[in-house]
């Protein structure tokens, strides 16, 4: 069974930085790719970040890149994505996504976890 299990969220000022978390497990972690995509309240689902875990290869939605570092440690099949210099408009819910890169940026993955909540204060 394939479980995903976000952490990190919680609510920061502007400017401010927060680590998510995703542990994994059901799957043979280095054969995907796994991201995150978010959700903000009214708003459609975004992509927001996706690394290969079996070459490294990372990719961003434009609006976060410069800001926001996505990356895994495979022998804890965990991904992280540190989030600096939030904005009040990366306020969403954060789920972590497993597959490809090219459906989890479309916010259309196989499989998600529960989501962890980020708001940014201004």
């Amino acid at each position: 069974e394939v479980q995903l299990q976000a952490s990190g969220g919680g609510l920061v000022q502007a400017g401010g930085s927060l680590r998510l978390s995703c542990a994994a497990s059901g799957f043979t972690f280095d054969d995907y790719a796994i991201g995150w995509f978010r959700q903000a309240p009214g708003k459609e689902r975004e992509g927001v970040s996706c690394i290969n875990t079996s070459d490294g290869r990372t990719y961003y939605e434009n609006s976060v890149k410069g800001r926001f570092t996505v990356s895994s440690d495979n022998a804890k099949n965990t991904v992280y994505l540190q989030m600096d210099s939030l904005k009040p408009e990366d306020t969403a819910v954060y789920y972590c996504a497993v597959g490809t890169c090219s459906l989890i940026l479309d916010a259309a993955p196989d499989y998600w976890g529960q989501g962890t909540q980020v708001t940014v204060s201004s």
